[in-house]
């Protein structure tokens, strides 16, 4: 069956796009996303010589404006003007979904404070791409590119070390090698998942104990997406706190212990003997 991907100009909203292009192989965009930027009045480009790779591969031949984080600003009031008049605008980034560590929030709340119509469409990302290969809990955290100062990014894992899901940072491969010997200090212990060139003829996923993780002797290119694993064999608390006690008090009438025991146990590192064996105790008390 042949799917018609085609709509006319009276169906397409008016409003902003935001347009994911593909990370790497420009096979990997959807027919929508082609219909809309084939339709849009003006493509708003992070790297104009970037995007005109894709956009002269499909043929599409739409006004391109230069808009990244160093004029995203400047030219706000220029892109509202445009969108007040009804026209159509589709927002990219040189690769992957417009927002995620990319220019366009600005532009975004300044549509939402004008009641102008913006239209998100799904499509490629290098955070979901990574995370999908990783192997690691789905449960996941995205930070973005680390930080430039190493006291930042000090704070940084300090933080997102005590999460209890898998962590997503961007990289540039240039910087990889400063920031190993903090990543083993801080995740020791856990897995590490290092994608670099996803989708692209040289794509490779590099797997390791972060333990056994050490700097790179090649000189790697682009940006690297890093999936750091959960904490793996996490020691159980050895006591329930307060106030999970008194919570368990509050139900111990209403449940029965499993179900308690199963409750609590969701988020808290204390083994369900422990919760099961006080839920006994204060069920033995009333």
């Amino acid at each position: 069956m042949i799917v018609n991907s085609k709509t006319t100009n009276k169906e397409l909203k008016k409003g902003l796009y935001l347009v994911p292009t593909p990370i790497g192989n420009l096979n990997d965009i959807t027919f929508r996303a082609l219909e809309i930027l084939r339709k849009s009045d003006f493509i708003l480009c992070e790297d104009t010589r970037i995007s005109k790779n894709l956009l002269n591969k499909y043929e599409i031949n739409a006004k391109l404006i230069s808009n990244h984080k160093f004029n995203e600003k400047k030219n706000l009031s220029k892109i509202i003007d445009i969108l007040k008049k009804g026209l159509i605008v589709s927002l990219i980034s040189d690769a992957g979904t417009p927002n995620i560590s990319d220019p366009g929030s600005l532009l975004v709340n300044e549509c939402l404070k004008n009641d102008i119509k913006i239209i998100p469409l799904p499509g490629p990302s290098a955070v979901t791409t990574a995370m999908s290969v990783s192997g690691f809990s789905d449960k996941f955290f995205f930070y973005g590119f680390f930080p430039e100062k190493i006291n930042e990014i000090l704070k940084i894992l300090e933080i997102t070390k005590k999460l209890d899901s898998s962590l997503i940072f961007f990289i540039s491969a240039k910087k990889i090698n400063k920031i190993i010997p903090y990543i083993k200090k801080e995740f020791s212990g856990r897995k590490i998942l290092i994608c670099r060139e996803m989708s692209k003829l040289y794509e490779e996923f590099i797997r390791l104990d972060i333990d056994e993780l050490k700097p790179f002797e090649i000189n790697l290119k682009g940006e690297l997406t890093i999936v750091i694993s959960e904490e793996l064999n996490k020691k159980n608390s050895l006591e329930l706190n307060e106030s999970d006690k008194r919570t368990i008090k509050k139900m111990i009438n209403k449940l029965s212990i499993k179900e308690i025991t199963n409750l609590i146990h969701q988020n808290n590192p204390v083994s369900k003997k422990i919760i099961y064996k006080y839920c006994v105790d204060i069920k033995n008390e009333n």
